[in-house]
């Protein structure tokens, strides 16, 4: 009875903890609301208090505790409230599309952003231009192309960019997208010296073999900046990218190996607790505190605390307890997605580990039971977070997990020797070079797991996503653990009707809808570019997209396996995130101008599976079926990037006239014109529908459909007087963000549309 006793005792501060999470989502959610909601909670605090004295128990306990959660929720929300003057004040001078010169702090470390680069800094002047400079501290999220080498955190930055706004609840007031990025000062004292500890970690593994070279860094210190994107892509699809994301796990050895080192010199238990904290504090500036750093951090540290107190907490409170200081010091941690997969995946090992190890005992020996309910546990409880951000779910992500296991601390360890030693000649780069086989241990598992077939399951989106999967795991967890299995058992069952009705069955009654016909078709891949032409049975793919998840779908609904002809416009990640989704399937490459090794590397890819690569010019033109493609664009002297993507026209063989101007902006658009004669029957609208076109491109074309392919809710896409654009220009207008899947066809000279998601009262054809 007292180890149940002990057990509810521990499980409690998740009462206050299921209150004040809540409160600081709305508090930050609704920043203006903020003081009347901390005033209501102070209030509700006060009669649950007064309710709790004419109570039995168990309800006196509950009571009090919800009123701990008031208390919690209104200091968060008096913590918001405190900000609302510098951050509106920043908000306004940092306006939607506006010019502005800001003079900011590194605050956080420079990871890649798509094809770019961010990093989080807190303003010291704003200049918004037209006499509007205000020297205030505010976040903003900063967005640049390339970086200076020396931007890094504690860094004094001059920044000049065009401001956007974010979602309420973002932690940034802005985001600014940088032209240029001045650096008045480095980092000085401990950040300088953290900042050239990570450096020469970098500097010691750069010699060392591809791509394992760059997640060292990542294992040790959770810097990122050198993972490939092709690596960083199989370790997501294998489950495994939580191993570069610095949590409890590596704030767990980095006390642990403090402590008992101080043990080991003879200092009484005081003296190991404050090096211990010393070297946890240390360590937090090394890898900078990100979200789940700051959980993992403040629970170590109130751990140690307990231990200087001879009062050990259990797990579940000191979790607990560290999740309510967190949100208290930094309210906008609850929205982190970063902090929650931290907070959930540790409440499942606490929580789940245990019993579903011993459910797990009753088919497989101990060991094995036990080295398996780690992994099974996190998986079920991160899972159904994770398909908000993709919905799809790691089939092997279990089995990859249970082999990187062994190999993550090992690299972690060692990784952190090296980083620490990596001034010193030889055993630095011998340390590297052991972490380096771990590390490449792991990236041999991501790689195998994530390029078996059946990779990734496909799921649904959203909130709707996330609650099938929250009930699927609480049933997989009922059968493992011998709780309620008939139940469990049943609802697995159906479950599994489900996924195959959504699986093959759904596969082929979606192909039966699309069209027959088809020539054109523009995939909803959110925000990038994936099209489709057809002709006599041959395949082009015109860019593949942001991810390999959203292309596959498509390429599956129109029944597509082999790719004559790839064209890759350009290199950004929506327009080439989803290229290894078909290597291996395509017989020809069409590309413009490389920018970085990157670029060089995924064409190489193709090349070795067997696919032809050919530099595009203007004038080259080759078949597709009984169609004929050429290229228009670019121009030698163009540099890399948007301006530089390669244009085509495709006609002949019954298609429709087709031109695709991949993200041009209207100064190349203005040199395209030139070479274009005649009208065309479609015309894939350039950079997604953005404000910079140069309309006689339209309007001397006059395309009877304009495609504009789109993400769903993406901010300033597409605008408004380029839809008015193409409406002078006598252009139908095809949206992917609201209809889908979009397939083109001419019969009889009529054009023909089918949408996947068919506008109401037009129907899927027109």
């Amino acid at each position: 009875m007292s180890g149940r006793r002990a057990r509810r005792r521990d499980v409690r501060l998740l009462i206050v903890v299921a209150v004040a999470w809540p409160a600081a989502i709305a508090a930050i959610v609704l920043p203006e609301a903020a003081p009347v909601l901390a005033a209501a909670l102070g209030v509700t605090m006060i009669g649950l208090l007064f309710l709790a004295r004419t109570r039995p128990e168990p309800a006196r306990t509950v009571a009090v505790l919800v009123a701990v959660g008031c208390a919690v929720g209104a200091a968060v929300a008096v913590h918001v409230s405190s900000t609302l003057p510098s951050r509106g004040e920043a908000t306004a001078l940092l306006v939607d599309g506006g010019s502005a010169e800001l003079t900011a702090i590194v605050v956080g470390k420079v990871d890649r952003y798509g094809d770019r680069w961010a990093f989080d800094a807190a303003t010291v002047v704003i200049d918004g231009g037209q006499g509007a400079e205000a020297r205030l501290s505010a976040p903003v999220q900063v967005i640049v192309s390339d970086p200076p080498d020396t931007v890094d955190v504690g860094a004094r930055v001059r920044i000049r960019g065009t401001g956007q706004p974010l979602r309420p609840g973002d932690r940034a007031v802005s985001r600014v997208i940088a032209d240029r990025i001045e650096v008045e000062a480095g980092p000085v004292g401990i950040l300088e010296t953290a900042a050239a500890l990570r450096n020469g970690l970098s500097d010691v593994t750069a010699g060392l073999p591809a791509p394992a070279s760059g997640l060292v860094a990542g294992l040790a210190v959770g810097d990122t900046s050198n993972v490939t994107t092709e690596l960083d892509t199989r370790m997501q699809d294998a489950s495994l990218s939580h191993l570069t994301a610095v949590s409890g796990a590596n704030c767990a050895l980095v006390v642990a190996i403090a402590f008992f080192a101080a043990a080991a010199c003879g200092f009484g238990r005081r003296m190991r607790v404050v090096f211990a904290l010393g070297a946890l504090a240390g360590f937090v500036v090394l890898v900078t505190p990100e979200p789940s750093v700051v959980r993992a951090a403040t629970m170590s540290a109130i751990a140690m605390l307990g231990i200087l107190l001879g009062r050990v907490g259990a797990g579940v409170s000191l979790l607990s307890t560290a999740i309510i200081g967190a949100l208290v010091l930094d309210p906008w941690l609850a929205l982190s997605l970063g902090f929650a997969l931290s907070a959930s995946a540790t409440a499942a090992l606490l929580l789940l580990a245990g019993p579903l190890a011993a459910g797990l005992e009753r088919w497989l020996p101990t060991p094995l039971a036990i080295a398996l309910s780690v992994p099974v546990a996190a998986q079920l409880a991160c899972g159904p977070l994770l398909v908000l951000l993709t919905p799809s779910i790691p089939v092997y992500g279990v089995i990859a997990n249970l082999l990187a296991a062994p190999a993550a601390p090992i690299a972690t360890i060692v990784g952190l020797a090296a980083c620490l030693l990596s001034g010193v000649p030889l055993l630095g780069a011998g340390l590297a070079t052991l972490a380096w086989v771990p590390a490449a241990w792991i990236t041999g598992v991501a790689n195998v797991f994530a390029t078996l077939p059946g990779a990734l399951l496909p799921w649904w989106s959203g909130p709707v996503g996330l609650l099938v999967l929250l009930g699927a795991g609480g049933a997989v967890a009922g059968v493992l653990m011998g709780r309620a299995r008939r139940t469990s058992a049943t609802v697995l069952a159906l479950l599994c009707a489900v996924l195959i009705a959504m699986g093959p069955v759904s596969r082929m009654v979606d192909r039966t809808r699309v069209p027959a016909s088809w020539s054109i078709a523009a995939c909803a891949v959110g925000q990038g570019d994936a099209l489709l032409i057809r002709s006599a049975e041959h395949i082009a793919l015109v860019d593949t997209g942001p991810d390999e998840a959203s292309l596959g779908r498509c390429l599956d609904r129109f029944g597509i396996e082999k790719i004559d002809l790839l064209v890759l416009t350009h290199f950004d990640l929506d327009h080439a995130g989803g290229a290894a989704t078909v290597i291996g399937d395509v017989a020809t490459v069409l590309h413009g101008p490389v920018a970085d090794p990157d670029d060089d590397a995924l064409l190489a890819a193709f090349e070795s599976a067997g696919a032809a690569l050919h530099a595009v010019k203007p004038g080259t033109s080759g078949p597709l079926g009984d169609a004929t493609w050429r290229a228009l664009w670019p121009s030698a002297d163009t540099p890399p990037g948007n301006d530089a993507s390669v244009v085509i026209e495709v006609s002949g063989g019954g298609l429709p006239r087709t031109l695709f101007l991949g993200d041009l902006a209207a100064r190349p658009q203005a040199r395209v014109a030139g070479a274009l004669s005649g009208t065309y029957d479609v015309v894939k609208v350039a950079h997604h529908g953005s404000a910079d076109q140069y309309p006689p491109v339209y309007t001397n074309v006059q395309p009877r459909l304009a495609l504009v392919t789109v993400g769903e809710n993406t901010h300033g896409h597409p605008r408004d007087e380029t839809l008015k654009v193409l409406e002078a220009a006598g252009a139908s207008i095809a949206r992917t963000d609201t209809e889908g899947d979009i397939a083109v066809w001419t019969d009889g000279g009529a054009l023909n549309i089918w949408r996947s998601r068919p506008l109401p009262g037009v129907g899927a054809d027109r």
